[in-house]
């Protein structure tokens, strides 16, 4: 078998029996990123070649420090790893090279990982679409006339093209989700905490992103979850979490599974999207699970008003300063001006009002599990877009009044930390991929984790079907 088409579990199996070498998997990895990167434009920052095989034969002769080790991986570019441009995608960091690691970085080179380079992201992750002045668009690699998704846009390509096994990504807005079911891989948002965030700046009232893993299958999934979890003393909200790698081909059984539909026709969809939605959902169900189509539980205008709110509080947080800076304003793209001066715009209780809301549907949805083991939505409302156009300005006749309210479909499990994994679920008419969303209770990583694996040994869309490139 191709060494770049094995699991990353797989690749590391060989690693450590010998089978295969570091050097041979580092110089197959660069070589296909030198054949196909430059359609798909996934990687970015890529580290000289020399030097990541010098990296790579020191691995060979070193003791294994964990199940990473000498597996060549990229960083998603919002993230700081030592020696690396981290430019956000955004001209005001390009060429800023980040002198530490973050946390999330940090453990995964103690497990061995051998950093490559980054991957491209939209300008501060803002948007499902990844393009940003600095790198210029990710396509996906199904149609090169398409958007890869975002902000995990270049992480889920270079998945899909064989030039990653694993990957970092992180999810505000579906971040993890979208690319996740664009590409035909996996994506994974955890519970809100698990995977501590960096202890700067604020700690305590931005509890909307996480950090989290994308692969091509759940197992490799839940082996680089497990790297990334474990609260850090520095990180108030951080949480323990339990090992979610063990159990993982333990099939569950009879699952309750509520279906949410279009929420009562609040979210729109293009043609297709609930139809492959259903028919997984049926395999599902004949798998030995129960699935239930269920009535809007929450309004969802109040819930986007929430989110809205509390996002754009949460942006201007982050890039006020940025903003206030009139020499360095006029580099921030137009969905950033307008999340920034929305979030300066508010009032302390307009904030209250929107974290009320966000805890009438917790309470909400805490209920419905004790009915439901997990809730199910599609993993975006349409089909990959046109990659030149900013984002979709409507879908299905329905026009889309913000840059993002096309990721409507995301929200109901992102305002409130819920644990979600993307499962691809085929192609539609066009060859283009899509997903499903798999949103389960707090701390329900695990179980998700083997369902999401129960569906892979059923399916295996990845290597079913790999793009043409």
């Amino acid at each position: 078998m191709d060494i770049l088409s094995m699991d990353a579990r797989a690749q590391s199996a060989a690693l450590e029996t010998g089978e295969i070498s570091s050097l041979e998997l580092m110089d197959a990895t660069l070589a296909r990123i030198e054949a196909v990167n430059p359609q798909v434009n996934a990687i970015v920052s890529l580290r000289d070649g020399d030097r990541l095989r010098d990296e790579a034969r020191a691995a060979d002769n070193a003791p294994r420090s964990g199940w990473l080790h000498g597996m060549p991986i990229a960083i998603k570019d919002l993230a700081n790893a030592a020696g690396l441009p981290t430019s956000m995608g955004s001209p005001l960091f390009a060429g800023q090279v980040a002198e530490s690691d973050d946390l999330m970085v940090a453990r995964l080179r103690r497990a061995g990982a051998i950093i490559i380079g980054k991957t491209n992201t939209p300008e501060f992750g803002l948007g499902s679409h990844t393009y940003n002045p600095v790198h210029g668009a990710t396509r996906n690699p199904y149609d090169l006339t398409r958007s890869a998704g975002g902000s995990s846009g270049g992480a889920a390509a270079a998945l899909a093209t064989g030039m990653l096994s694993i990957a970092d990504g992180s999810d505000m807005m579906g971040s993890l989700r979208n690319p996740a079911g664009w590409n035909n891989v996996y994506g994974m948002r955890p519970t809100w905490g698990t995977v501590p965030n960096e202890p700067v700046g604020d700690m305590f009232l931005h509890q909307l992103a996480t950090s989290g893993p994308m692969a091509r299958s759940p197992a490799d999934l839940a082996a680089l979850l497990d790297v990334m979890t474990g609260r850090d003393p520095r990180e108030p909200l951080s949480r323990d979490a339990p090992d979610t790698l063990a159990g993982i081909d333990a099939a569950p059984k009879g699952l309750k599974i509520g279906w949410l539909g279009d929420w009562d026709g609040a979210f729109p969809y293009a043609e297709g999207i609930s139809e492959i939605s259903q028919d997984a959902l049926a395999q599902m169900a004949g798998m030995g699970h129960r699935v239930e189509t269920l009535a809007a539980p929450f309004d969802a205008d109040a819930m986007w008003r929430s989110w809205i709110d509390l996002r754009s509080f949460a942006i201007a947080g982050g890039l006020g300063e940025i903003h206030a800076d009139p020499t360095k304003r006029d580099y921030l793209k137009p969905a950033a001006v307008w999340e920034i001066e929305r979030g300066f715009a508010m009032s302390a209780m307009d904030v209250h009002r929107a974290s009320v809301t966000r805890s009438d549907w917790f309470r909400k949805v805490t209920r419905m599990f004790e009915s439901a083991d997990l809730l199910v939505l599609p993993s975006a409302q349409l089909w990959p877009f046109d990659v030149e156009w900013a984002y979709p300005e409507s879908i299905a006749g329905h026009a889309m009044d913000t840059y993002h309210r096309w990721m409507q479909v995301v929200v109901p499990a992102g305002l409130i930390g819920l644990p979600v994994v993307n499962v691809p679920v085929g192609f539609g008419a066009d060859g283009l991929p899509a997903g499903i969303q798999l949103i389960g209770p707090r701390g329900s990583d695990a179980m998700l984790l083997r369902l999401a694996q129960q569906w892979h040994s059923a399916t295996d869309w990845p290597r079913a079907q790999p793009p043409k490139l």
